[in-house]
Parts: C-alpha cells; structure tokens; sequence
C-alpha cells in the first residue's frame, strides 16, 4: 500500500486529553480517533491492527471447538428483568425506549441473550456441550471514561458463553477456554499472568482475570513467589493472623482530644496499632426511593477495609454502597465522625472482619468527641451482625497458601472466565432433559476478552520514546519501505520491485512514497511501529538498501534480494506469535 494514497494523520505534539502512552501514541500515530469522551473511531492503520487481533481469537476459538455467532447489541429489558440483573448493573448500563416506550439495552455483556436463545433450541442432553462465540460492540456508561481504549464507554469484545450437563462438563469447557486465552495473549505479544478474581456483576463461583502486566493498569494483583498464588487484591483471600492469649482488662473511656486517626489516637494511648479497631461509615442505598441504611465495617487498625469484600458481604449492587455522609448518619446512628466505635451504635448493621473475632484489650472509637474505649474486647463489650473476611491482601502481608510474603504488581484485565453454574439457566429455565427424561438446568460458563483493551496493552508493553514497537502478529503492516527521494526514478523502481517481491511472499509493506523529507519518514516509520524498515537510498543504482528493525538493533546494508529474503524469513517465522 503506497503511503501517499493511504488516510494517515500522524500527529506531532501529544494530543492534551491524553495520559498514558497507549493513548498518547495511538493518538499520535493516527490508529484512533477520538469522537466525544470514552468514544473512539478506529482510522485504517487502527483498523487493521484489530482485525488481526480478532483473527488471533478467531482461530483459538475455532481450535477450542467454539462455535462464531453475531447477536444485537440491542436487547429487551424483559430478558434482564427475568435474569433479575436489570437492576443490578446500575447506572453504567445504557437504557433506552423505543416510540411505544419498551425498554431496552445497549449490551454490556451478553449472558442472558445467550441463554435465551440456546433454551429455545437446546431440550436434550445429545445437544450438549455446547460453546457459542461472538465478537461485538459493547456499551457501558463509565462514570470517568479515561486512558483512551482503557475504559472507554463503547469497545469491542469477544464474549463465548458455554453450556454443559453438569459441574464436571464446565470444568472441561472451563479449562479449555482459560489455554485459548493464554494461546491468544501470548500470540498477541502480551507478557500476562492469569489470576483469581472477582465475579463482579457478572456472577457465578470461580473466576480468573487474565493481567496485562503495566504499570498503568487500573488492576492490582497479588502473588506469591514462593508457590502458585497469585489474585486480584480485590480477590485475594486473607489468613487471619493468630492472636496471642491475653488477660481481659476492664472496659475504660478515656480522653483523646483531636485524635481522628488511627495512627494519632495509637500514638497518644502508646498504643501498638494491631490492638485498635478501625471503623469506616458506609450507607447503602435503595435500588428505587431515597432511603438509606447504615453500615459500620470494623477492621484491626493496620488493615485496609476491601470494598469488594464487603459488598459481596453486603449482597448488594457494587453502585449503591458508598460512603456515608457522617452528619445524617449520626442523628440516625449515634456515631461521631472521627470518634466512631461498635459500642453503643444504633439503627445501624454493623459487619467485622473475621480477625477481630475474640480479640481483647482493643481501642476503639466511643462514639463522643475527643473520647475512645480501651480494654475493648469482642463478644463482652460488643457483637457484630456479620463477621466475614474484609481485609484487602497488600504486599508484605502473608500468602495465604504458604505464608511467605506476597508481592503486588499492576495490570491491565484484557480478559476474564467465569464459572456461571446455573446463576442464568435456573431463573431463566433453560433446561435440558437427560437420560431418563429428567430435567436438568445448564451449566454455564462466561468468557470475555477486551479486543480494543488488548491492543491498548500491547502498546503499553511494546513502545519507546519514538513510537509504538508493533510484534509482527498485529502490526498493521509487516515492512515500511522508505525511498528516500520520492522524485528520483531509481529508488522509486527498486522500492516498487521490493514490494512486489514481498507481496508475492505474503508479506504486507507499506510503501512511503511521499514527497517528505527523509526525516519525517522516519520518525513516521518510528511512531507507526512497522516491524522492519528497509530505506531505498542513494546506493539504490547499486542494488543497496538499509535493513532496520523497530524493536532495535543496528541498521544494515543488504543487497535488495538478500532485504526481501532475511524480511520474508523474520514475518513468517513470528507473523503468528
């Protein structure tokens, strides 16, 4: 493809919404194009690049026995209510009306439309199992869209949804997509690690996040180096920490003026840290009306309360839990903002991490300015409502599989499965009948990849102060040939021969043929990220080019057959990852 006839805005200055180098660089390099917030148009160099990221997951998917389908990305409102999800999505799911005001979605996910369909079609156990695929526009209303193809409001995504008999069947099924995807993301040039996560909205009882390494990642996972462990904070399970046998002391209200924090209040008292409680103030709204409730989450004082824990803990939609307003939750509860304990609280739930069960001689908040208890002990002087695992896992803390101390990197999640079981089939009652004519409900499992997310973390991974480093498997076009003077004839047929020898090998070139100064084709050539560069020069009328490679290396002079030769040889042996 000749340069000059090609749609490319390549920009020279770093466009001012952008942030991170994906963004900036994409931008830059004239791959996307932004529209309004979180929206982006994908321009041809862009297009290309995601296309051959969908034939990657096209093939994987293929492999693994999964079967291509393309669903609306408009869907009733009926099928989500009957899924009872209409509601709990929240406000990032895009609803809409249509003239006899029936309601509809813009899909963020496409769960209970799969499961409609196939419990239309499936009846008999001879169906199953069953794998059906798409690869589709996906819509939610992020409150903060941001980081350009990293949280935007519209995207692509491969979503494959499973069907099987029973536990065992989703375990294969399960398996087999969690090798795709590691298949996938190590072909797209990704380095990744699949970890535990959280299920989210989506659902289900086991999940793994698949972790581009960056970081300018908005996950953060933990891991082990001493055995396997490795999860989302979020995820992360937590060892309580065994307390040593104390004598009990007595219940005593003492004074700690201008004490709010944990760490002051400890320092006034001459108080070790891991003997004080701390208490956070959250309201739960109500998915319809304006009434609030009250939660009081306790942790031990050199923990940190993980929200996701506690909302799982909670049962209840992630977008109704938020932070209390401390002024209308102490007319309601009795708290003190600042001075807030278990003890004497009112009208309010109150859910403490499993560590504090059976401590004593805490400090803790008394609920009145400038005062806190000490000699608090759990059971005598207070109770919880709800005693779960609230901790958030941080770096240092002790793995829970072996104890050794775990680590935490940032990631970006390009793709995540989930084991649905039947949280879909039961309430939508897509059965199937076995042997015996008995009906069953489906197992189900749940697979998405983020196919604009992942080429926004190959180039997070894959750049330099220059441009984008694109690995052959997706870079829009394998070989830039440069001609130095566009106007000079020489260079020009030796560029053009180059080409068609290349092309004839299946190789993919871009031509720069324009009337530019060398420099700003290179720096193009740099910013675009086009694996090999071969400059047609002044040495053109002797048949000798400059053979470069973007990921670096020295720069070379070939003859022109020997160019097309070793550039033939490196595409084919890494075109596919």
């Amino acid at each position: 493809m000749k340069t000059s006839e090609m749609f490319l805005t390549t920009l020279r200055e770093v466009p001012a919404e952008a942030e991170i180098p994906s963004h900036i660089l994409l931008l830059r390099a004239g791959f996307i194009k932004k529209l309004v917030s979180g929206i982006y148009s994908f321009l041809p160099l862009g297009n290309r690049t995601l296309k051959k990221i969908e034939a990657i997951v096209r093939e994987e998917m293929d492999a693994a026995g999964a079967q291509e389908i393309l669903m609306s990305a408009l869907q009733p409102a009926e099928l989500w209510q009957e899924s009872g999800r209409w509601g709990v999505y929240g406000p990032e799911m895009w609803r809409i009306k249509d003239r006899n005001q029936r309601e509809f979605c813009l899909g963020p996910t496409h769960e209970e439309i799969f499961t409609d369909i196939v419990r239309q079609a499936v009846s008999s156990y001879r169906q199953l199992p069953l794998n059906l695929y798409q690869i589709q526009t996906k819509y939610r209303d992020e409150a903060r869209p941001r980081f350009g193809l990293m949280r935007s409001r519209e995207f692509i995504m491969k979503d494959a949804y499973s069907f099987d008999r029973d536990e065992a069947g989703l375990d294969v099924s399960y398996k087999k997509m969690y090798d795709a995807y590691s298949k996938v993301f190590t072909r797209c040039g990704l380095n990744f690690r699949p970890v535990e996560a959280d299920s989210g909205a989506i659902g289900g009882n086991n999940s793994h996040e698949f972790t581009a390494l960056s970081e300018v990642g908005e996950s953060e996972i933990v891991y082990c180096s001493e055995c396997d462990f490795a999860a989302t904070s979020e995820r992360a399970e937590f060892k309580d920490e065994k307390q040593l046998p104390e004598t009990a002391a007595a219940l005593e209200k003492v004074s700690t003026p201008g004490t709010k924090t944990i760490e002051a209040v400890c320092k006034y008292l001459e108080a070790d840290i891991k003997h004080s409680i701390k208490a956070l103030l959250l309201q739960v709204a109500e998915e319809e009306g304006d009434k609030v409730s009250y939660v009081l989450a306790l942790v031990r004082g050199d923990r940190q309360l993980n929200m996701t824990k506690l909302v799982n803990a909670l049962d209840v939609p992630e977008y109704l839990v938020s932070m209390a307003d401390e002024e209308k939750m102490s007319s309601v509860t009795g708290c003190v903002g600042g001075f807030t304990g278990p003890i004497g609280i009112h009208d309010c739930m109150v859910i403490m991490d499993s560590e504090l069960s059976g401590s004593v001689n805490m400090v803790c908040g008394a609920n009145e300015k400038d005062f806190h208890y000490t000699g608090v002990c759990e059971g005598r002087d207070f109770k919880a409502d709800k005693v779960v695992d609230l901790k958030l896992l941080q770096a240092g803390d002790p793995c829970p599989c072996c104890g050794k101390p775990v680590k935490t990197a940032r990631g970006i999640e390009v793709g995540q499965v989930f084991k649905l079981g039947t949280k879909y089939s039961e309430p939508m009652n897509c059965l199937y009948r076995d042997e015996n004519q008995v009906d069953h409900p489906v197992v189900m499992g749940c697979y998405g990849i983020g196919v604009s997310r992942t080429m926004a973390a190959v180039v997070e991974q894959h750049h330099d102060d220059n441009g984008i480093i694109w690995p052959m498997s997706i870079a829009p076009y394998h070989v830039d040939i440069v001609i130095a003077k566009a106007d000079d004839p020489v260079q020009k047929a030796l560029a053009e021969d180059i080409e068609n020898k290349l092309e004839a090998l299946g190789v993919e070139v871009m031509l720069d043929d324009r009337d530019e100064r060398p420099g700003v084709k290179f720096k193009d050539a740099d910013l675009i990220g086009i694996p090999i560069r071969i400059t047609v020069g002044k040495k053109a009328g002797e048949g000798i080019v400059e053979y470069k490679l973007r990921r670096g290396g020295d720069m070379e002079e070939l003859e022109a057959a020997e160019a097309v030769s070793k550039a033939a040889a490196l595409v084919n042996a890494e075109r596919r990852g």
